[in-house]
């Protein structure tokens, strides 16, 4: 298939065309991506800087709040800055540059996601060898996979975009570069491509939530041999994952799981992925944790006594 493109920019069309409310969309996006910085950086900084907190689980939420900031920022500081001006244009090389670092940081959240529930079965189903089996090489091992995972997944979505030849229209009905839209923008038969591409993300999908809903499974049914207080401290823990799962996998599932057609609700649904999921992340992941929060109290409070001094 031919790659020259006559086309060298593409015009985002956000939110709406008026620019009043866009500028009002981009203040609410202002506040919800600093909030998102803060919260999941302050998560970032209070693993790394506390000693009490050394389990596999903490060791992977961190991992998880650094790619949410990352994540969050492929989309939502240019749709802030794009507020202040009336033409909103990026580069076709700046649009798949997007559609890759998105789908890397996506796909590699997606496994994070999967390996957390994994070690959450190894943690209630196999307490006894849980040190033996999440050593830290092994949760090195599963972090720089799930890296991997992310990594394999967008080379192979941006690949498939770079080869399709774009000659015009060249306006795009969203707020940030993805698949779908820019594969409408494409001058050729994308029958094949799209298949593909519906192929890659949707395995991905498919097979990471299937090991979650397994785990999950097995891990109800061993609950039900433990005490009261044992089921409900993993119940506790467990749900934060669950809610997390759901707030990320229903959305991408409902954009990314179906043919290559845009829908009007793409723009409000993809704002559930790319910034409310990372913005409820701290709230439920870490902010209803004990040992999280008195960790943050004990980092703020050296922080304080550290200006007095």
């Amino acid at each position: 298939m031919a790659t020259t493109n006559n086309v060298t920019e593409l015009i985002l069309l956000g939110f709406s065309p008026n620019q009043d409310v866009q500028k009002t969309i981009s203040v609410m996006f202002l506040l919800m991506y600093t909030a998102i910085v803060l919260g999941n950086g302050l998560i970032v900084v209070t693993i790394m800087g506390n000693k009490g907190l050394t389990s596999p689980m903490y060791f992977f939420l961190g991992y998880l709040s650094f790619v949410e900031i990352c994540y969050c920022s492929v989309t939502a500081p240019k749709l802030i800055l794009d507020s202040f001006i009336e033409r909103k244009i990026i580069s076709l090389k700046g649009c798949i540059t997007q559609i890759f670092f998105l789908h890397f940081f996506g796909g590699t959240e997606i496994f994070l996601l999967t390996v957390m529930a994994y070690d959450r079965y190894v943690a209630i189903c196999k307490p006894l060898h849980y040190t033996v089996i999440m050593n830290r090489r092994a949760c090195g091992l599963l972090v720089g996979a799930a890296w991997g995972g992310g990594l394999l997944h967008s080379v192979g979505q941006t690949f498939l975009i770079s080869q399709l030849p774009f000659c015009g229209p060249k306006v795009l009905d969203h707020y940030f570069c993805d698949v779908h839209p820019v594969l409408k923008l494409a001058c050729s038969d994308t029958f094949l491509i799209g298949v593909l591409i519906i192929a890659n993300g949707g395995s991905i999908s498919v097979i990471s939530f299937t090991v979650l809903l397994a785990s999950y499974v097995v891990i109800l049914h061993a609950l039900s041999t433990q005490t009261s207080e044992g089921r409900r401290k993993a119940l506790s823990t467990c749900a934060s994952h669950v809610a997390v799962v759901g707030l990320f996998f229903i959305p991408c599932s409902f954009v990314y799981m179906r043919p290559c057609v845009t829908l009007p609700a793409d723009k409000i649904v993809a704002v559930f992925y790319t910034v409310v999921t990372p913005l409820l992340n701290p709230i439920i992941y870490s902010f209803r944790n004990a040992e999280v929060k008195n960790a943050m109290r004990r980092l703020i409070g050296r922080k304080v006594i550290w200006k007095e001094k």
